[in-house]
């Protein structure tokens, strides 16, 4: 890989620019099963999954029914005083609508599961347009919204605080582990693995026809 290219012979599709250190570069031939780093920082610059489109469209579509079941089956069950609950993440959000903390309740209705069912729909759209070469100017635009949507998903952060309540709860209560957690816990291991199969140069190499992604 050539650093520094002279600008002057190279065309602009031929150049790559490195995230972490934005050293301009020569863009690399990468073939399936490949990846090019940054000679500079180390970052990875490139990476060509083998049969990217057929996994990640089985991790999409795997997310996709878990997603329901992770979302309203029961989380825990909860025996305390005699009274026995079983809370969800639907009627987590519920229950903080309805004490008056109705800006709490949006950020986590968005953050736990408005906005990653609006990735996976992104994803699996754009997967389907990379398979069927059908709609690829709005399977674009859809995978532009997706990496802005990226940031605004934090399933991660709330799995952090049923765990975080589970440990200070046992103690005090009679506890037991719902179904629903580890739907929750599925879900979120489905969509890191898909974030790491799903190479973004590979996506948009496939939606402007360059690289067929099915091989």
């Amino acid at each position: 890989m050539n650093a520094a290219p002279d600008l002057k012979n190279v065309e602009l599709d031929q150049l790559i620019a490195c995230h972490e250190c934005d050293l301009l570069m020569l863009k690399p031939h990468v073939g399936h099963g490949q990846k090019a780093s940054c000679p500079r920082c180390g970052f990875s610059l490139i990476v060509h999954r083998v049969a990217m489109e057929r996994r990640s469209l089985a991790l999409v579509v795997t997310a996709l029914l878990l997603f329901i079941p992770a979302n309203f089956l029961p989380i825990m069950h909860l025996t305390l005083l005699g009274q026995t609950s079983q809370d969800t993440v639907w009627t987590g959000v519920h229950a903080l609508y309805a004490t008056g903390m109705w800006h709490v309740a949006l950020v986590v209705l968005l953050s736990s599961m408005v906005i990653p069912l609006c990735k996976l729909l992104c994803q699996l759209f754009v997967l389907i347009s990379i398979r069927t070469r059908q709609g690829l100017s709005q399977a674009r635009a859809l995978y532009r919204t997706y990496q802005h949507l990226r940031e605004w998903g934090m399933l991660e952060v709330y799995l952090m605080g049923i765990l975080v309540s589970i440990v200070k709860l046992v103690s005090l209560a009679e506890l037991h582990i719902g179904i629903g957690l580890a739907c929750f816990v599925g879900l979120l291991l489905a969509q890191v693995w898909l974030e790491a199969t799903m190479s973004p140069h590979q996506v948009w190499d496939a939606l402007d026809g360059d690289v067929d992604a099915r091989d």
